[in-house]
């Protein structure tokens, strides 16, 4: 049997706060193709973990690369150009902006052209705020927003605005996007649509690593599933044995069964 590719490999990262141990020698892989779920109890280590592949901290040891090229140590903006993108659990959004000039926004942090360029606005500048339109246009329609294209931001509800978050994040066409708590703090409806955009995206060749606290939402949408406890992974595979794991009953839910609630 042919083993599916790697697109994101993570090795050994380790990260120290004072006397803290936030990870320890974390090491997974991520198939291309594949919607990975990390959880883990609060303090495991999950955020820490996203921040470092984002180039949003400095890990104190490990490496990292992406379809084979090491992502180690480049700023977030860089690794964002060079496929991985990312979202965060507190949603952000310019609220005075309309749907279509946030996700234009998004797409200039990844566009590569600088201040003095845009201000002279060449041909390339023109091409690329066109095809940043068309982008943006399109993903409001996958995620339901296209009728808000020209409305400003402040009016979305809380789950709406997470659903732009998503929509933001694949504005510059990423091999892989880290969803921060995605269904957080919205109701059982829009998590559905959330799950709906998230399985759309992926059938499409989007690579998905997802943080959730939502046991019952990792567990319906991904394929595999890494558990993190005191920064240390210490179960990872397919959600059925995920589930039934004892360490993960153990130290996740004090002996419950896992999504079964």
């Amino acid at each position: 049997m042919t083993q599916a590719r790697a697109l994101l490999e993570v090795r050994g990262l380790s990260k120290h706060y004072l006397g803290l141990t936030a990870l320890d020698d974390l090491s997974y892989a991520v198939e291309a193709g594949a919607v990975l779920g990390l959880i883990g109890p609060n303090g495991s280590g999950k955020s820490t973990g996203i921040d470092c592949i984002s180039g949003f901290q400095r890990p104190d040891h490990g490496r990292w690369f992406l379809d084979g090229r090491e992502l180690t140590g480049l700023a977030a903006h860089r690794i964002a150009r060079l496929g991985l993108t990312r979202t965060f659990q507190t949603v952000r959004a310019y609220d005075e902006l309309t749907l279509i000039d946030n996700l234009r926004t998004a797409a200039q942090e990844t566009d590569g052209i600088g201040w003095l360029e845009a201000l002279r606005r060449g041909s390339r500048v023109r091409r690329a705020e066109t095809a940043a339109t068309d982008r943006a246009m399109a993903l409001l329609e996958t995620v339901g927003l296209s009728e808000y294209a020209q409305a400003p931001a402040a009016i979305l509800s809380y789950g709406q605005r997470k659903l732009l978050a998503i929509a933001a994040s694949m504005m510059a066409r990423p091999r892989l996007v880290v969803l921060d708590e995605p269904v957080a703090g919205v109701n059982p409806t829009m998590i559905r649509r959330i799950e709906t955009v998230i399985r759309s995206l992926n059938a499409e060749g989007v690579t998905l690593v997802i943080v959730e606290h939502n046991i019952d939402f990792i567990m319906n949408l991904c394929s595999r599933v890494v558990v993190l406890e005191s920064g240390r992974k210490i179960a990872d595979g397919p959600p059925g044995l995920v589930r039934s794991d004892a360490r993960v009953l153990e130290a996740y839910l004090g002996g419950r069964s896992v999504g079964r609630d």
